[in-house]
C-alpha cells in the first residue's frame, strides 16, 4: 500500500476540518491566535506520529485529541511555572530602571543607524566576526565594511560613553605552543 503524500493530507485536513478544528481551538484557548497555534501544533504532532493515516475523519479525531492534550499540558506547565518562579527569581532589591533606560537608549541609537551600518556593527561586535568575515557575509569589500564600522562607531560612541577616536579593543588570545 502506497503511503499518502503528507502535504496533500495536511491540505485535505485543513480544507475538510480546518474550520471545525479552529472553532474547537478557540473554545479551548479563548483567542484566535491561540487557536491557530494549537491547531498547527496538533496537526504537526499528529501527522508526524501517524503519517500512514489517510482517513480524514480519523485524522480529525486524532488532531482534536492532540489539541486537548497539548492545551492541558500547557495549562499544567504554566501552573508549574507560576508556582516555581517566585522561588527561583532573584530577590535583588536593585532598581533596574536605569539599566532599562540605558538599554533603551542603545536600542534607539542602533535603530537610527542605516541598515548596512547596523548589520556591519552587529556582525562585527555581536557575532564577533573579523572585518574580512563581515565583508564576505555582506558581499562587500573590506574597505566598505571598515567605512560602515567607522560610521557606526562614530554614531554610537556618545551613547556607549567611548571616544570614537579610541582604537578598537580586540582581546588577544595566547596560542599554545605545539
Amino acid at each position: 500500500m502506497r503511503q499518502p503524500d503528507i502535504a496533500q493530507v495536511v491540505a485535505d485536513v485543513y480544507r475538510e476540518a480546518g474550520s471545525r478544528l479552529a472553532a474547537y481551538g478557540y473554545v479551548l484557548t479563548g483567542t484566535h491566535h491561540g487557536a491557530e497555534e494549537l491547531v498547527q501544533a496538533a496537526v504537526v504532532k499528529t501527522l508526524v506520529k501517524r503519517s500512514r493515516l489517510d482517513d480524514h475523519r480519523a485524522i480529525e479525531g486524532y488532531v482534536r485529541a492532540t489539541m486537548r492534550t497539548l492545551h492541558i499540558d500547557g495549562i499544567r506547565r504554566d501552573a508549574t511555572w507560576r508556582r516555581l518562579i517566585p522561588k527561583v527569581a532573584s530577590r535583588d532589591p536593585h532598581e533596574h530602571a536605569s539599566d532599562v533606560e540605558e538599554h533603551d537608549e542603545i536600542s534607539r541609537a542602533l535603530a537610527a543607524l542605516p541598515p548596512r551600518v547596523r548589520t556591519a556593527v552587529a556582525l562585527r561586535f555581536y557575532d564577533d566576526l573579523t572585518v574580512a568575515d563581515v565583508a564576505v557575509a555582506m558581499h562587500l569589500s573590506d574597505g566598505t565594511v571598515k567605512k560602515y564600522l567607522a560610521e557606526g562607531r562614530q554614531r554610537l560612541a556618545p551613547v556607549l560613553g567611548v571616544s570614537d577616536e579610541e582604537p578598537e579593543q580586540v582581546p588577544v588570545a595566547e596560542r599554545s605552543k605545539p
